[in-house]
């Protein structure tokens, strides 16, 4: 019998596998270095009172009305998800039809290209301007199913500016897709516009400033109409007891923990900026809690750093930037220990 053949658009898909070295100092994936809120740490202490021998509640209201609220959006406004990759999978799935173009300024984020092609769908990346923000015009002359924006973007960094995506959002033909999955460090968002635009998602994600990444709590913002559509692919209880539980308490109880350690994440990142440009490194500005490094060689400073127990995201030939290393900002006493580490392997 012969084994099972994939679909062709498969066969050259890298794998989405992040290095899993265990390090001393991970900087690489841009999680909450402080740890998790103190009230969803208390419901993580009694895993057994959120009762995993049941599944959670298929509409998850109780969540949704949570995340409403901090999103000043209705309930039916919201779609939960399995992480907010989850949710951009399934927008994929939902409203673009095979062989249909999904556009994006690259270099974005690295799972876009892979769900669209998973997907049937026709990648369409272009350039970002030569200021760093996205590129309207170029980004509707695809007239495509879907547009993605990322917002900040992801490896970069770098910002969107409002008058840019007001103009993708006006022109686009299909579904919008703002990812904000750092939209809390980046100081705006494109939840307004809903308003005005049924044809428009917002994604964001509890596993970023929120620090609950291993609970994988993601949310999508869209008309009712978006929502209804989105929960028809989603697939049932994407969201597991634990982590509805943890988001709830977190949402409920540490808006002001979150808000502080977002704080202190934008500190440190320009400390940090100020440190590497001594060291002779440029890094891309920023509207996330990472820095995206330039440098000449990406897979051996990142071999380098990982030998002195520091482990960054390496970047390999990234579209108008090249070889770079992503860092995600920590406590100053790991930035410390990086920039030590960096001069002397700059040295």
């Amino acid at each position: 019998m012969s084994p099972a053949r994939p679909r062709p658009a498969l066969e050259a898909l890298p794998l989405y596998a992040p290095d899993p070295s265990p390090v001393e100092i991970d900087l690489s994936d841009n999680v909450n270095a402080w740890g998790v809120p103190p009230a969803a740490e208390k419901v993580l202490g009694d895993p057994l009172a959120a009762r995993p021998s049941v599944y959670p509640r298929s509409d998850q209201l109780e969540l949704r009305r949570a995340l409403a609220a901090y999103a000043g959006v209705e309930p039916a406004q919201v779609i939960t998800g399995c992480g907010s990759d989850d949710v951009i999978d399934g927008a994929l799935r939902a409203f673009a039809a095979p062989g249909e173009k999904v556009a994006y300024c690259a270099p974005s984020f690295s799972m876009l290209s892979t769900f669209a092609q998973v997907n049937g769908l026709e990648p369409a990346p272009v350039p970002f301007r030569r200021d760093g923000d996205i590129d309207p015009g170029a980004l509707l002359a695809q007239r495509a199913a879907i547009t993605y924006v990322c917002s900040p973007n992801n490896p970069t960094g770098t910002g969107v500016s409002m008058a840019a995506l007001e103009r993708v959002v006006a022109g686009a033909e299909g579904l919008v897709l703002v990812d904000e999955a750092y939209g809390e460090f980046s100081g705006q968002t494109a939840v307004p516009l809903l308003a005005t635009a049924p044809h428009l998602l917002v994604t964001r994600t509890l596993s970023k400033a929120f620090g609950l990444a291993g609970l994988r709590v993601g949310y999508g913002l869209a008309a009712p109409e978006v929502v209804q559509v989105l929960e028809k692919v989603r697939g049932p209880y994407k969201v597991n007891v634990l982590g509805e539980q943890a988001a709830r308490a977190a949402l409920r109880d540490d808006l002001r923990w979150v808000w502080r350690h977002v704080e202190e994440a934008l500190d440190i990142r320009e400390r940090l900026r100020v440190a590497l440009e001594g060291l002779g490194l440029r890094p891309l500005p920023s509207a996330a809690n990472f820095l995206c490094v330039p440098v000449a060689n990406a897979a051996s400073l990142g071999r380098a750093l990982l030998a002195r127990g520091i482990k960054v995201r390496i970047l390999r030939g990234l579209p108008g930037v090249g070889d770079a290393i992503r860092v995600g900002v920590a406590p100053w006493a790991q930035m410390e220990r990086l920039v030590a580490a960096l001069r002397e392997t700059l040295r």
